[in-house]
């Protein structure tokens, strides 16, 4: 294990083959061990296939030990995965999070709204699929939104602190603690506190006003416990590139560990992020052919104009935390459990205008308004959408070994509870309202608040794992089979006139998987794998009835009975070489039943998302990644997909039905692929890389689609020698979409159509608009980077 400034993992091959290697292994092999008894399931932690190594390293983790810059590490799984490492994720901004770490890795499309990274206002989807559609796993906790199903990665931890993140394109691991990974599972780790007391030090400026400051402090072993621990913290803070307002971001992140006897653990993690930012618009396409990136809230207010900039923002505070444990019970036996808890309270704000005599109270009428002493009959209502998601989380594996056989059984228990009651408060002249966590909310006549929604919902989901591993032919053929039963059960509560009160469902799905895979030689592996996975449908929407404030007519109403998830089967076939050139290639094949497209929009001045059933779907395709080791300091990468996913069937429109059979899936690039070249001689430092992702349709008709879009970023730096008490200080620019190309890039709200369009029984079809997220402009940033 790597000890002082940080703890670095390595590319290298792991003895396991079966699925991702535990947090903590004690040896790395340059080859698949031959002989013996194949290594037991291990932890929880889904750790990327990299294992500890002691090796020298930067302060902030650069070893220059894995293949292609940091973009691919060495893998011997049974199913497609991909990642980076720190000798990449050390060269990029400080500011960026873990999905735009990944905007490399071949099938990956990162949408953002920030040229940084900064923002959750973003979104990402592997082979088409969307991330409400992933599964998503850090420090064996689910760390994701359990309802909306958002990552929110911005919050999971600083860059600094990132150890390594893996993705799984549509395999999603069984033992994980997540079941809505039908697109696959995004996992990120976080490096292992120094056994040496040091620390580091890292400032950032940059453009649009961009400011940050980290620190971070290891203590070394505490006295002879065996404990080690490390805690940071981070402020950043920066204007809007488009439009007025700005972002304001503080964290904190603390980890322990001890670790003792024969491969026992605890390693407890918590962080904490408070996030504020004023919102970017989503404009359709029309409006963004008219006006570009001019197209903006409005920086002033005159007091009737619902786009003032003030009147949309958020504010997300997360904490999360959890405890990995691992403990030997007799040989080849041992019990892993990792509790964890994940909770957020957050406001989302918009504007509207309201009546004073003719609102709506859910379907009843509101009665007067009680609007300020001196206010017209109709004013200017900033929106509140106020919530509160309390998750506890407990994730355990028993695993037995024997032989060539390992045996392990896990479950997984989820309990969320989730409460949202959107309501409206009234600014006064300068356009500032008493409390935008509506604190002090507008009151209807008899004196109850006008909500728009006042929901509460629990759920709670059971699973039970049962996984096999057999190794052959000396280990050279490796046999996984298991099934994973996910019980679920979500009940909701609506307090709104003319609502349905109480809503609920239970589901039970049985999700089987099988592998295989065959080391031909040392450095070649064919692989081939079917699996199922499922999910429900994301948001609150289909549990609870929401009414038109301005009508009083139901806008969206309850699913009747249970809702119908989404299910998948998949297949994969692989190859993999590693050498002086290392080659990924995987050909996949997807069939869905009741996709589910998660879709917002703007309704009364609050954010409404809801999930659109697209029916029946085939993706298939193929990922392919490319690197060579470093070559006279030089590290260059490529990688991949094509993609072709068809809609199956048509989709219901009302009482008819869009003619969308053998349409293009949305969000669903044919081509998407990037070219990166790193440079590291130990001093001197650069990388560059080169995304492109083609055009995406954003309709299910086809009838609008988004253009296709290049961007570049560049990355140069310089290590100095050890100054007094100052390790390797460092001097790092980031260039980001150095071509400063004007683009959209995805969607943040797809529809069924764009034109008006006449359905298989003759009926007329009206078209709405998608609207879109808008790519972060040309900007730079210098880091000044210090270990202590």
């Amino acid at each position: 294990m790597v000890h002082g400034a940080v703890a670095q993992t390595a590319a290298v091959q792991a003895k396991r083959t079966q699925r991702p290697a535990a947090v903590h292994a004690k040896t790395a092999e340059a080859a698949p061990a031959r002989g013996g008894d194949p290594e037991p399931l291990t932890v929880l932690q889904q750790q990327p296939e990299e294992v500890t190594v002691s090796a020298a390293s930067t302060p902030n983790g650069v070893t220059g030990r894995t293949p292609g810059g940091g973009l691919m590490p060495h893998q011997t799984v049974p199913y497609s995965k991909s990642g980076v490492t720190r000798d990449y994720i050390a060269t990029q901004a400080p500011t960026t999070n873990a999905l735009n770490l990944l905007r490399n890795t071949p099938g990956i499309v990162v949408a953002s709204a920030d040229p940084t990274g900064a923002t959750d206002r973003m979104t990402v989807s592997i082979r088409g699929m969307n991330q409400n559609e992933l599964g998503y796993e850090f420090e064996g906790m689910n760390p994701s939104d359990v309802l909306y199903y958002n990552p929110t990665t911005s919050g999971w931890a600083d860059t600094e602190n990132i150890g390594a993140i893996t993705v799984t394109p549509g395999s999603p691991d069984l033992l994980a603690p997540t079941y809505s990974a039908v697109g696959g599972l995004i996992n990120a780790t976080v490096r292992e506190p120094s056994r040496k007391r040091g620390g580091l030090l890292d400032l950032t400026y940059g453009g649009n006003n961009l400011q940050r400051e980290f620190a971070r402090f290891d203590t070394g072993e505490l006295g002879r416990s065996g404990i080690h621990s490390f805690v940071s913290f981070s402020n950043t803070t920066a204007s809007n590139w488009r439009g007025p307002g700005g972002l304001n971001r503080w964290h904190v992140d603390f980890k322990a560990t001890k670790e003792w006897g024969d491969g026992n653990f605890v390693k407890a993690f918590m962080s904490y992020n408070d996030v504020t930012e004023d919102l970017y618009t989503y404009p359709t396409l029309s409006q963004w052919r008219a006006s570009g990136y001019r197209y903006n809230y409005s920086s002033t207010f005159n007091g009737s104009n619902t786009n003032y900039y003030k009147f949309h923002q958020y504010e997300w505070k997360h904490a999360r935390a959890s405890v990995q444990t691992k403990f030997t019970l007799a040989p080849g036996l041992t019990l892993s459990a990792t509790p964890y808890i994940f909770d957020v309270d957050g406001v989302l704000n918009g504007a509207t205008t309201l009546s004073r005599d003719g609102s709506y109270l859910g379907s009843q009428p509101a009665g007067a308004l009680q609007f300020p002493a001196g206010t017209a009959s109709s004013s200017i209502a900033q929106s509140n959408d106020t919530f509160t998601e309390s998750t506890f989380g407990l994730n355990s594996m028993l695993d037995w070994n024997r032989g060539h056989n390992d045996l392990a059984f896990g479950y997984w228990y989820s309990y969320v509870s989730y409460t949202e009651n959107p309501s409206y408060s009234i600014p006064n002249a300068a356009g500032i309202v008493a409390n935008k966590w509506g604190q002090y909310p507008l009151l209807t006549a008899n004196g109850s608040p006008l909500y728009q929604w006042d929901a509460h919902l629990v759920q709670q989901s059971n699973a039970l794992t049962l996984m096999d591993r057999y190794a052959a032919l000396d280990n050279k053929l490796i046999l996984t089979a298991g099934v994973k039963v996910v019980m679920l059960t979500r009940s909701a509560t609506n307090l709104m006139p003319g609502a349905t009160y109480r809503t609920g469902f239970s589901d039970v799905q049985p999700l089987p998987r099988v592998a295989l895979s065959y080391q031909i030689t040392p450095h070649d592996q064919i692989y081939v794998n079917g699996t199922t996975a499922f999910r429900e449908a994301a948001a609150i929407t289909p549990s609870i009835d929401m009414f038109s404030v301005a009508t009083g007519k139901m806008t969206s109403a309850h699913t009747s009975g249970a809702i119908k998830p989404e299910f998948s089967i998949a297949e994969e076939i692989g190859y993999r070489h590693y050498g002086d050139i290392n080659l990924a290639l995987a050909f996949f094949n997807y069939n869905f039943t009741n996709r589910q497209v998660t879709s917002s929009a703007l309704v009364n001045g609050t954010t409404v998302t809801s999930s659109i059933n697209a029916g029946g779907q085939t993706s298939r395709g193929v990922t392919i990644e490319l690197s060579t080791r470093r070559w006279h300091h030089f590290a260059p990468y490529f990688s991949g997909q094509y993609l072709h996913a068809r809609i199956d069937n048509n989709i219901a429109a009302g009482s008819d039905y869009l003619r969308t059979t053998g349409k293009t899936a949305v969000l669903s690039p044919t081509w998407s692929g990037s070219i990166g070249l790193s440079y590291d001689d130990g001093s001197w430092f650069g990388n560059f890389s080169f995304n492109y992702v083609d055009s995406q349709y954003t309709t299910f008709m086809n009838d609008q689609s988004m253009p296709a879009y290049k961007t570049a970023n560049v990355g140069v730096g310089y290590r100095f020698h050890d100054v007094m008490f100052f390790r390797r200080p460092q001097i790092q620019l980031n260039l980001i979409n150095i071509g400063d190309a004007h683009y959209l890039s995805g969607a943040w709200g797809v529809t069924s159509n764009a034109k008006t369009v006449t359905g298989v029984y003759g009926t007329s079809i009206a078209g709405s608009q998608p609207t879109y997220l808008v790519g972060g402009n040309f900007t730079g940033t210098v880091s000044l980077t210090t270990g202590f």
